[in-house]
């Protein structure tokens, strides 16, 4: 499904923890890092699509988290051609996105990597929110920067009442397949603080 312009509507998903670090996921044999996106299918809504692409990509689902914020409108970016299939060059350019930013409710453990027979990551971490770019594939870092610059907006510094905690930002691997998990005790997040957005002066 593209647009007359060629890009595939998308949803990217940066997902915070209690201290705002994000999820930063490692794609399956290769050495890049990026955060979980996927495509919107045909009678999706953007937010539907990142419901379903955070239950395929990481076995999160939609009790597991909350919506902080999302991005004003689409950001694009364009793929080089040597990434594209044969058959559709000339129509695709690239990708639109609408990215979320949502805070986790479940435990690490409820991350699953392999709920799907095609896993997108083989690793995972959490990082500090303003992550390397030079991880990310080249052509898509300047999307990275302008949605973690976007929704920047929406947090609070520091995370977690003010307490300070150091962390180790250990990898975690792939998961073996288990059975369905029982729906766990309800564990809302913490109400967001209400900002107040300051315009800019530019």
């Amino acid at each position: 499904m593209l647009d007359r312009e060629g890009f595939r509507p998308n949803v990217g998903i940066i997902l915070l923890n209690a201290h705002n670090e994000v999820w930063w996921g490692k794609r399956v044999r290769e050495h890049s890092w990026q955060f979980p996106q996927g495509g919107i299918k045909y009678g999706e809504t953007p937010e539907q699509a990142m419901y379903r692409e955070l239950e395929e990509e990481i076995g999160l689902r939609q009790e597991h988290v909350k919506i902080v914020g999302r991005t004003r409108d689409w950001l694009r970016y364009e793929v080089p051609d040597h990434f594209i299939k044969r058959e559709i060059r000339g129509h695709y350019r690239g990708q639109k996105q609408i990215w979320f930013l949502l805070r986790m409710c479940a435990r690490d453990n409820d991350v699953n990597l392999r709920l799907t027979d095609h896993p997108e990551f083989d690793a995972w971490r959490w990082h500090d929110y303003w992550v390397p770019l030079d991880v990310v594939i080249e052509f898509k870092r300047d999307v990275y920067q302008r949605a973690l610059q976007e929704l920047s907006r929406f947090l609070t510094w520091p995370a977690n009442g003010g307490h300070t905690h150091e962390r180790r930002h250990t990898a975690r691997y792939l998961r073996q397949p288990h059975a369905p998990r029982q729906p766990a005790p309800d564990q809302p997040c913490a109400p967001e603080p209400q900002l107040v957005l300051v315009p800019s002066k530019d």
